[in-house]
């Protein structure tokens, strides 16, 4: 079942008790984001709720254990990435993706291809 970042939210927050309940049942019967998911979820931890980047990174590398989705050792990966580093989501995404997977890629950001280059 293709779960959305509401339920997801509920999941690794346990703010709202039955909802983060009834989330955690979904995710024990098999559930699914779409990629695009995380970078929101990213988003909102960070903006919304101001939990920090550590944290962040550590709650959605669990989530996605529970979890399926496509691209997930990139989205781990990248999450690593965004916990040590002050890149935003999307970046630690590309590099994470030059490193996983070897995905190579081009940008004007002259610190992100610094980082690139200790990838």
């Amino acid at each position: 079942m293709i779960i959305d970042i509401n339920l997801l939210l509920r999941y690794i927050l346990n703010d709202i008790p039955d909802q983060a309940m009834k989330a955690a049942t979904i995710i024990a019967g098999g559930a699914e984001v779409y990629p695009e998911i995380i970078p929101e979820a990213v988003y909102v931890l960070s903006k919304i709720y101001g939990i920090n980047r550590k944290d962040i990174a550590d709650q959605l590398i669990l989530a996605l254990e529970d979890i399926s989705a496509e691209r997930s050792e990139q989205h781990k990966e990248a999450l690593r990435i965004y916990s040590k580093t002050k890149f935003d989501y999307i970046d630690c995404l590309l590099l994470a993706g030059l490193k996983i997977d070897g995905n190579d890629f081009m940008s004007f950001d002259k610190k992100l291809m610094n980082k690139k280059k200790s990838i």
